[in-house]
């Protein structure tokens, strides 16, 4: 264990790499920068296992209403994701309401995206069967048992200890780098520039 991973952690899990044409060490220091320069960044991704509002920021806010902080915990693949590199234009917590991305902030060929800083390369070892989903229809299912074939993110909380199961080994994923979440924790991403 680290200072990440202890009981009763929120922990935003997601794999990452090559990202609309962009290649992973690209991408960290273009982060890198936003946050220097604008006191956060933004993460984009796709699809709905972490919706914006309907499971990331009721997840994220329970959390932080505890005064605990939220890590996005990233695990490097390999990635061969060819979307347009074009960047959003506008963001929004709740679909209704819009601003303006600032120009110090690029964020390509995604559909949301997570409100980060400190961005850090960190290596540990995560045990998902140390981990639940505590938010969203798969609530109480085992992280070992949530995250596979094509889930590739989730939203989890540490357990006190890893829950026995019957499968064959524990499944433990290396995380390489790690941010904080901050409010609004994801928002919607909409436009072009």
């Amino acid at each position: 264990m680290n200072d990440i991973v202890v009981p009763g952690a929120g922990l935003l899990f997601m794999k990452i790499g090559t990202h609309a044409r962009e290649d992973l060490a690209a991408i960290i220091a273009r982060k890198t920068e936003e946050i220097r320069q604008t006191g956060f960044g933004m993460w984009g991704y796709g699809g709905n296992t972490c919706h914006p509002s309907s499971m990331v920021q009721p997840f994220a806010k329970s959390f932080a209403s505890r005064d605990r902080t939220i890590h996005l915990c990233m695990e490097q693949m390999e990635s061969n994701h060819f979307a347009e590199p074009l960047c959003a234009a506008e963001y929004s917590p709740d679909g209704v309401t819009w601003k303006e991305i600032p120009e110090t902030i690029q964020v390509r060929g995604s559909r949301y995206a997570l409100v980060i800083d400190r961005l850090h390369e960190e290596r540990f070892m995560l045990p998902l069967d140390q981990t639940r989903v505590p938010v969203g229809p798969s609530t109480g299912r085992l992280g070992s048992r949530y995250i596979k074939g094509r889930v590739d993110k989730a939203c989890l909380e540490v357990l006190d200890a890893p829950e026995l199961t019957n499968d064959a080994d524990p499944r433990e994923i290396e995380i390489n780098l790690v941010a904080t979440l901050q409010a609004p924790y994801a928002v919607f991403l909409r436009g072009q520039r």
